[in-house]
């Protein structure tokens, strides 16, 4: 019996034909690699806003983007992942804003003890004049700013005693991020400031080599610092903003089109970071107290705000005179 060998072939064609589309469409997926320094736990602040901006990106994409989550320094610490954005050999991180502010001065305004009373004022500056002005500048040094998110107000931690009145802090070595605000903080307050990578400050802090650090209760949380130090003082001294990242050259090679799909995932990764942060900051300050660590608030916020009040002419220069205008104006709104 003679078989017909035609439908074969049009078979073998047509899923060859699959197989190219496959490929092709396999092909047109564009990675983006994004990375920050801390775990990846359901509630630290940075794994929460990177997941939340793969989920968006590759849905508004239609999968067209392949978005890699790199938690735990995977692509170096913070300072060298913004230089490899500016470079473009890193395309996107999740960055402390004292980091960023080591690559445009600006930033540190974000940074200034005691600016923001609560955190719908904080948004409100960072949504505003005062958050534009800062993106236009950050994307002339080859870096596109897609949200800022919430890290939660920073509070203090340490294992020598409660942080009640600025006199508490006398004494007492914190590890502070690498920036000439935090230093002047600790200066003005009467303790003493040690710049130190994050990647080092777990191990300095068990070790003794530093008393304690200054960082928001998720962070705390999701990387056990709960372990190492005994006092947790809710100094709500400083905003943490941390941004989402990409760099100018990694967001320029894409089409119109997904650039505004990443924009858009930016936009709706931030509002969804933000109220997650918010949501679980009250109940992490008890789970660690749970875990052991003694809670307290401090007595009198105007004594820490009176201390560093000369630091606000001090930076204003380097920050800009118009950018300090626009968050006080957010501020006292």
């Amino acid at each position: 019996m003679l078989v017909s060998r035609r439908p074969l072939g049009r078979a073998f064609l047509a899923g060859a034909g699959f197989a190219i589309v496959g490929r092709a469409q396999a092909q047109a997926r564009t990675v983006l690699r994004l990375g920050w320094t801390t775990g990846d736990g359901a509630n630290d602040p940075y794994a929460t806003g990177a997941r939340f901006f793969k989920e968006e990106a590759e849905k508004r994409s239609n999968g067209r983007l392949d978005v890699q989550l790199f938690p735990n320094r995977a692509l170096g610490d913070e300072r060298p992942m913004l230089d490899g954005m500016r470079l473009g050999t890193v395309d996107m991180g999740v960055i402390t804003n004292a980091v960023i502010a080591q690559v445009e001065p600006a930033f540190q305004i974000n940074d200034m003890p005691f600016l923001f009373a609560d955190e719908a004022a904080a948004q409100r500056g960072l949504d505003g004049a005062m958050g534009n002005s800062l993106a236009q500048r950050l994307e002339t040094r080859g870096v596109v700013n897609l949200g800022y998110m919430e890290g939660g107000f920073r509070q203090m931690i340490n294992n020598v005693r409660p942080i009640v009145h600025p006199a508490d802090l006398r004494g007492v070595k914190f590890r502070v991020l690498q920036s000439p605000i935090y230093v002047g903080m600790y200066t003005a307050l009467g303790g003493t400031a040690v710049p130190m990578a994050w990647g080092e400050t777990f191990t300095a802090v068990q070790q003794g080599t530093v008393d304690g650090l200054e960082i928001p209760l998720a962070v705390i949380d999701a990387n056990r610092y709960n372990e190492v130090t005994k006092y947790l003082s809710l100094t709500n001294h400083i905003y943490s903003m941390i941004a989402l990242l990409i760099a100018k050259r990694s967001f320029d090679r894409l089409p119109a089109d997904l650039k505004q799909v990443v924009r858009d995932a930016g936009i709706a990764a931030t509002a969804a970071q933000r109220a997650a942060s918010i949501r679980n900051a009250r109940a992490i300050a008890e789970g660690l107290r749970g875990k052991g660590m003694a809670v307290n608030t401090i007595a009198n916020p105007a004594e820490f705000r009176q201390a560093v009040l000369p630091m606000y002419e001090q930076f204003r220069g380097a920050i800009g005179a118009d950018v300090v205008q626009e968050a006080l104006a957010a501020s006292r709104s």
